[in-house]
């Protein structure tokens, strides 16, 4: 039997991925296995420099854009880019659509003033046009895919020289983006990009002047930027693995054939859910994630049923937030269209027999 995850945390690995990291776990070229290599190392540092030119590629980054890989997870960030990024008495917008973006105001709320922009309902995200932006804000926050409600943007706006800084962990190298309203983007490497243990870290060398110097140096971005993100060790294994899986990106036509893979995952998953009324898509039709789906019974007293045999059919990890409740599918880029295609099958099946 296949068995098939679509969890919210560590998604899967493409399967040419996972081999490469099974061979490199024996002697490379200087003899030393992936998990014995030193981060000082020419080995290590060629590993690297090449993850961060294949991450530039991809995204079009300029010169004027540092890319950093620190640790700490996305949570940690929310606390970092108002430690790093805001001098004392400034403030900062913040839109709140969500859990994660609830947590990462509420994380800069201990350090500085946040305003919030803009308040979602957990059903769909306020538009641009109605946020209430602060005259003297350093920047505005938002996250560009609450996982939890499976709501996602798909148009950021060019707010007239404020740096929008971006939690963009759920779908970071899903699809293309513009970079010009971004000060600073920061996204968790598991969903997407490797494996736990690593944060990617792009900004913008105006947001760098702004760190003061007391920032401590594992946590200043501009002492990771100036030391190659070495001030301390960093998480050598998982940036290897992003590493690898940059390079599967470029290869698979990168984000344009990445935004096409995922929008056809997400409407299998989404047709095969519509054709049932035993399913429900809590989240608005225009701000639905195609990374996150998010849906429930009708009766949800048969959820845990649902889960029950879900798994006993090789599909794992699809209860939702304990948050929010429900059920959620992720459909990050390792997931496979056949994954996804044995899911809405499975999702037809138990509406037949169950409905």
């Amino acid at each position: 039997m296949a068995i098939f995850s679509f969890a919210s945390a560590q998604a899967p690995l493409p399967p040419s991925v996972l081999a490469e990291i099974r061979d490199d776990l024996g002697p490379r070229r200087s003899g030393l296995s992936l998990l014995d290599l030193p981060f000082s190392g020419g080995e290590f540092e060629d590993i690297r420099a090449g993850a961060e030119a294949d991450l530039r590629a991809l995204l079009g980054l300029g010169d004027d854009y540092r890319v950093l890989f620190l640790q700490g997870g996305a949570t940690a960030m929310f606390s970092l880019a108002p430690m790093n990024l805001l001098r004392r008495g400034e403030t900062a917008d913040y839109v709140v659509t969500g859990l994660w973006s609830r947590r990462a105001a509420e994380a800069a709320s201990s350090q500085i003033d946040v305003r919030m922009a803009a308040t979602g309902d957990g059903r769909s995200l306020p538009p641009p046009e109605e946020w209430r932006l602060s005259a003297d804000a350093a920047y505005l926050h938002l996250t560009s895919t609450e996982t939890a409600e499976g709501l996602q943007y798909f148009v950021f706006p060019d707010l007239n020289g404020v740096p929008v800084v971006a939690d963009m962990t759920a779908d970071f190298l899903t699809r293309p983006i513009p970079l010009a309203p971004f000060g600073l983007i920061y996204a968790s490497a598991q969903k997407n990009l490797g494996v736990a243990g690593l944060t990617i870290v792009v900004i913008h060398e105006k947001l760098l002047r702004r760190v003061a110097s007391e920032v401590p140096a594992p946590f200043s971005f501009a002492r990771q930027a100036e030391a190659r993100s070495k001030v301390n060790t960093p998480p050598v294994f998982a940036i290897a693995v992003a590493a690898k899986m940059l390079r599967w990106l470029r290869a698979g036509g990168g984000l344009v054939a990445a935004e096409a893979r995922n929008a056809r995952k997400a409407e299998t998953l989404y047709s095969a859910l519509a054709a049932s009324d035993v399913y429900q898509c809590p989240a608005e039709v225009e701000n639905r994630s195609a990374v996150s789906v998010r849906f429930q019974l009708a009766e949800a007293a048969r959820e845990p049923q649902f889960l029950r045999e879900a798994e006993e059919a090789g599909f794992l990890h699809l209860k939702g937030h304990p948050a929010v409740g429900g059920l959620r599918a992720s459909l990050y880029n390792g997931v496979t269209q056949e994954a996804v295609e044995a899911l809405a099958d499975f999702l037809v099946d138990f509406a037949q027999r169950r409905g």
